[in-house]
């Protein structure tokens, strides 16, 4: 390794892991876990049938060891797919589902469970407390609905809201403008999709600012492609209609993901001077500078701009070129989100390694971070973490790549929880279920509501195509109200 390079990195071999710096030592500790703790939670699971669903962003303990479970209702993923996960959990006989991840996700859950006819099967969080979200405290604010409000006087307005956001914040933008929503690997096609089948369509993405502001530059870029390129990313475009979609594209300026804001100018100079060479992934929600910085090396298919899917994805893929190449070879990749993603980068890279014993190849994770951006905690189980460290370490220039709400969910929380399932009075695990939206909105209430807008991203997701339903609201919707106001 360079000497010169001063982020912390974990290498990947196809039969160890070897960390460089305190941040990374941290991520490894855990990617290989006590075996008698997979063992118990393995048993405990599959003798309660409880599935659990949980986000990439987990910390790397739990992560290491729901990994190394054989219960086959375990699903770690990007939020795209996770209420349906449960669903199928569900209907394959889980008697409770668990959601490892922030409140939205396990309120998505709630919703799709009812949406399906299983309202008998509880799901559960791991904190009494609230597990909050920067982006989706963002969308629940009175600047956000009159943000919404002024959209709705637009004729043809559809707002695409990012899926980290709770019910409540689904079913009052649906109530004030048809609502569809995406998550960051549907959200580019999402966008476009919208632009080819309704004609003179205004759209309103809300609330991550710098996924909005990506999204604009992503379209400015395209602007500049041929015919031919561009209908490689959508197939009903072209340059004519892609400069329509930059006319009629908005998004909320007041929204951040807390975590991705850490990816700054300053994390993104070093990078720019240690990592030449190096492949770069950027998640869509990082500030412009990082974005700017990935969609430069994807041009050369040296990065990735996308969901935390996508990253995994381009990952694999290079690594499988690599091993197919054969030869010594290090693949050296800067980790634009995160950090938490390690662990099922490191599953998928060992799993082509060692499919190819003997290729050579190794693969190195940079965790763009800055170094003093770890804390000590004084704990014996968890004694380094990523935090501010002598006044240093996270700040707008970029810092600690982890996030505190994710990190609410923990293995000991998780494991005191499966042993209190079926045993426990459920009355006494109530502050565990996703919160009970019973406001009504439009004489429905908050929780059937706000699940429309995601059973039309499920439509899409299966069709490819907007619903007749939601295209038809699109279209009608801002007659039908002037109508109304006119008989009044």
């Amino acid at each position: 390794m360079s000497t010169s390079r001063t982020f912390p990195s974990l290498r990947v071999l196809e039969d160890r892991f070897e960390a460089e710096g305190a941040f990374a030592e941290a991520q490894a500790e855990y990617l290989q876990p006590d075996p008698a703790i997979v063992r118990e939670l393995d048993a405990l699971l599959a003798e309660k049938k409880i599935g659990v669903v949980a986000h990439f962003y987990m910390d790397p303990q739990l992560q290491g060891v729901l990994a190394s479970c054989t219960w086959p209702h375990i699903h770690i993923s990007d939020s795209l797919v996770m209420a349906d996960r449960a669903v199928a959990m569900a209907e394959a006989g889980c008697r409770s589902i668990i959601v490892l991840g922030v409140d939205f996700m396990s309120e998505n859950a709630r919703a799709m469970l009812d949406k399906a006819g299983l309202q008998h099967v509880p799901v559960y969080r791991v904190a009494a407390e609230a597990i909050g979200c920067s982006l989706a405290a963002a969308a629940d604010t009175m600047t956000y609905q009159a943000w919404l409000t002024k959209a709705a006087k637009t004729p043809r307005a559809l707002h695409v809201v990012y899926i980290n956001t709770s019910l409540r914040t689904k079913a009052r933008a649906h109530s004030v403008v048809p609502t569809i929503t995406c998550t960051s690997s549907n959200v580019v096609q999402t966008v476009l999709t919208a632009f080819a089948e309704i004609p003179e369509v205004h759209v309103f993405f809300g609330p991550d600012t710098y996924m909005g502001r990506n999204l604009g530059q992503l379209f400015a870029s395209m602007s500049e492609m041929s015919d031919e390129e561009i209908r490689k990313v959508h197939p009903a475009h072209s340059r004519a209609t892609i400069a329509k979609v930059r006319e009629r594209f908005a998004w909320f300026e007041q929204g951040h993901c807390i975590v991705h804001h850490m990816f700054g100018e300053d994390v993104v100079r070093r990078v720019r001077e240690e990592e030449k060479g190096s492949f770069v992934t950027a998640h869509l929600e990082v500030p412009g500078e990082m974005f700017e910085l990935a969609l430069e090396a994807r041009e050369a298919d040296r990065g990735v701009v996308g969901s935390t899917s996508d990253i995994l994805g381009f990952i694999t893929r290079k690594v499988k070129g690599a091993v197919a190449r054969g030869g010594n070879e290090t693949l050296r990749f800067v980790l634009g989100t995160e950090a938490g993603m390690i662990t099922s980068i490191v599953r998928e890279a060992q799993k082509t390694l060692r499919a190819h014993a003997g290729s050579g190849v190794a693969v190195e994770i940079a965790f763009p971070v800055a170094s003093e951006a770890i804390a000590a905690t004084g704990e014996s189980d968890l004694a380094i973490v990523p935090g501010v460290s002598g006044g240093e370490g996270c700040s707008t220039a970029g810092g600690c790549a982890t996030c505190p709400y994710m990190k609410m969910n923990s293995l000991d929380a998780l494991i005191d929880l499966v042993r209190r399932l079926d045993v426990a009075d459920d009355d006494s695990l109530a502050s565990f279920h996703p919160k009970s939206y019973v406001e009504l909105v439009e004489g429905r209430t908050a929780a059937d509501i706000g699940g429309v807008p995601i059973l039309h991203m499920r439509h899409f997701s299966k069709t490819g195509h907007l619903s007749p339903e939601l295209v038809e609201d699109v279209t009608t919707r801002h007659e039908r109200r002037a109508a109304r106001a006119a008989t009044a």
